[in-house]
C-alpha cells in the first residue's frame, strides 16, 4: 500500500462478509458470473484471487474447479487466514500493488471489487495482474459502475473510484490488455439499488449495504438475478447497471523478426 493509503476494509466489514458471503444475493449473483467467465479455463489451471476477501468466491472456485491450482491475496492477515481455512487455497498477506508472485505464473487472474478500494493504486494493480498472468491469460474482474451511484456504502467500504464501460476499456488497454469485454448486470434490480441508496440510505452515516436479508426477500432477488444472468447467457446487454462484469485477455508475446546483418 501507498504510504497515504494503508489501510484495509474495516474489521466489521470483513466480518459481514465472511458471515453472509456464501448465501446474500448478491454475492451469489457476482460470484456466479465470475465463475462463467472462468468456465473456459482447462482442469488444471493455475488461478489467482487477487483481493480475495474472506474467501468466499475461492471456495466456490474449488468446488468448480476441483482440480485446479487455487491462490488467493489478500491485504488483511485475519481475512487471509480465514480465506486459506475456508478455500483449502494457498493466500498470501498482501498487496495488489506488488503482487508477491513470479512473472507469468497464473492462466487466470479474477479480482472482485478490489481496484476500485481507496488504497489500490489501480495503474499499479493492473500492471501486476498483467505480469503474472501467462501471455494468453484471462483476467476477470467485477466493478462497481456509474459515479452517480456513490453512496455511503462506497464509503464504508472505502470505495474510490466507480466505472464505465468506455473507461474501463480504455484503463485496460492503457495497461497492455487485449479483448476487453465489460458488461453490465444487476440491471433489473437497479431502481431499487438507486432508492435504497439515494433514498433510503443517502445519510453519510448510513451501513453498507453488506447484510443478512430476510430469506423470502433474498430469494426474490436473487431470483431476479438469475434471469438476468439467462438473458445475458442469450445475448442481451444491459445499457447500465449496478456492476460491471470484466474480461480481458494478456495479448500473447510476438517475437521481434531478427535483425537483418548489412
Amino acid at each position: 500500500m501507498s504510504p497515504r493509503q494503508n489501510r484495509s476494509m474495516d474489521a466489521g466489514e470483513y466480518a459481514l462478509m465472511d458471515a453472509v458471503e456464501d448465501r446474500m444475493w448478491w454475492y451469489r449473483a457476482m460470484h456466479g458470473h465470475a465463475l462463467q467467465a472462468l468456465a473456459v479455463l482447462p482442469g488444471g489451471a493455475r488461478i489467482l484471487d487477487a483481493g480475495c476477501g474472506t474467501g468466499g468466491f475461492l471456495a466456490k472456485l474449488r468446488a468448480a474447479h476441483p482440480q485446479a491450482a487455487l491462490f488467493g491475496l489478500e491485504y488483511a492477515e485475519g481475512a487471509a487466514q480465514r480465506a486459506a481455512s475456508k478455500a483449502a487455497a494457498h493466500v498470501a498477506t498482501g498487496t495488489v500493488n506488488a503482487l508477491p508472485f513470479p512473472d507469468a505464473s497464473f492462466d487466470a487472474v479474477v479480482s472482485l471489487d478490489v481496484i476500485c478500494h481507496d488504497a489500490v493504486q489501480e495503474a499499479a494493480a493492473l500492471a501486476e495482474f498483467r505480469r503474472v498472468l501467462r501471455p494468453g491469460g484471462l483476467l476477470v474482474l467485477n466493478l462497481p459502475a456509474h459515479e452517480w451511484l456513490r453512496s455511503a456504502h462506497d464509503r464504508r467500504v472505502h470505495t474510490a473510484r466507480r466505472y464505465d464501460r468506455p473507461g474501463t476499456i480504455r484503463r485496460l488497454s492503457d495497461a497492455g490488455f487485449a479483448k476487453t469485454t465489460p458488461r453490465h448486470w444487476n440491471s433489473l434490480l437497479l431502481p431499487l439499488m438507486v432508492l435504497q441508496r439515494k433514498v433510503l440510505k443517502r445519510d453519510e452515516g448510513a451501513p453498507s449495504d453488506v447484510a443478512p436479508f430476510p430469506p423470502w426477500l433474498d430469494a426474490s432477488l436473487y431470483s431476479i438475478c438469475r434471469l438476468e444472468a439467462a438473458l445475458l447467457g442469450a445475448g442481451l446487454r444491459f445499457p447500465a447497471g449496478g456492476s460491471l462484469l470484466t474480461t480481458a485477455t494478456r495479448p500473447l508475446d510476438v517475437a521481434k523478426p531478427p535483425l537483418e546483418l548489412t
